[in-house]
């Protein structure tokens, strides 16, 4: 009988992807949660909705009957929803990132206490970490999170691990570094640049651009969630896995390389005020996850570039109803 997973925050970017991912891959039943927040959009799930091996329930993770019921029914959990937006997080308030990323992981965690299931897998993040100290940073390096969203994700990162300690739960924890590709909403920094480019907008950079991040193709971060699914549970219980490529590239360089792609000029680039609680650069160990997993990064970034700049060319209409809801004005091309 095949396995059922339960992806929370399903129709978000990484796990829609993921969703997708195990559809076409896998025999694996999906059940799908989702708030339906800002960042969880139907749209994610097109072509998957009617699938015979996904079930979609709209409800929020902090809904304590809802998910027990859910989570009594299903044999591995992969809790990726969360409220992700950094500079939302800066400049409202973390109210939301607290009681979603923190209490509705703990939701999660006392509801398999109760119903016990194969594995939990929590989506962490690489922003825990904060600027790396050392580079590549492995899991051992200290977690500084430098905005409240980071240290929202590294509360419910240490509380699943408490969990395993304290309960013995079958606890995975892994923490992606900075995942791009089809379905990212567009207040992130590629889809960003990639659609103030195709509407001839200049593309804004915080600082001077300096700044790095190890890229992750997204298709790529599904195959490792599958991964970890399919270790030993021995060999991955308790234990924090980067999922990273083992290179960064500077904000600035990603820049130029779309304007290149959709062949546009260097000057519209343009710099504003930095953004407070940078994060420097990013860069992830990819030794651990490869040995207990046997997985490893094999999307170059150059063709997730050009595959997720030809997804937001062909999905016009994806993005733009995005932008157009949250400005409120039509969006201009060029």
């Amino acid at each position: 009988m095949a396995k059922r997973i339960l992806v929370t925050g399903g129709a978000g970017f990484i796990p829609s992807n993921f969703i997708h991912h195990l559809l076409a891959k896998t025999p694996f039943e999906v059940v799908s949660l989702d708030a339906l927040t800002y960042a969880g959009n139907l749209d994610n799930l097109s072509g998957a909705m009617s699938h015979e091996r996904l079930s979609f329930v709209q409800g929020d993770i902090r809904d304590v009957e809802l998910v027990r019921d859910i989570v009594s029914q299903v044999d591995v959990i992969v809790n990726a929803a969360a409220e992700s937006h950094v500079e939302k997080s800066i400049e409202e308030g973390a109210r939301e990132f607290v009681t979603t990323n923190v209490e509705g992981t703990q939701i999660l965690l006392d509801a398999i206490r109760d119903a016990p299931v194969e594995r939990f897998i929590l989506f962490s993040s690489s922003e825990v970490y904060g600027t790396a100290e050392s580079a590549p940073m492995d899991e051992e390096h200290p977690l500084n999170p430098r905005s409240p969203y980071a240290a929202t994700k590294a509360g419910a990162d240490r509380l699943a691990y408490s969990y395993y300690v304290t309960y013995g739960l079958p606890i995975v924890i892994v923490r992606p570094f900075n995942n791009y590709g089809p379905r990212q909403h567009p207040e992130k920094v590629i889809p960003r640049f990639i659609t103030q480019a195709l509407q001839g907008r200049e593309l804004t950079i915080h600082g001077d651009g300096h700044a790095s991040r190890d890229w992750l193709y997204v298709d790529d971060d599904a195959e490792a969630i599958e991964a970890v699914i399919a270790a030993p549970l021995e060999h991955v219980a308790g234990e924090v896995l980067n999922v990273a490529t083992g290179l960064d590239i500077p904000v600035t360089d990603i820049a130029d390389a779309v304007l290149e792609a959709l062949g546009k000029p260097a000057s519209l680039k343009t710099h504003v005020t930095e953004r407070p609680g940078q994060v420097d650069r990013h860069i992830g160990s990819t030794e651990k996850m490869e040995r207990l997993t046997g997985w490893q990064a094999r999307t170059s970034f150059d063709e997730g570039l050009a595959r997720t700049i030809a997804w937001y060319r062909d999905n016009e209409a994806w993005w733009r109803g995005i932008l157009e809801s949250e400005t409120g004005a039509s969006v201009s091309s060029s």
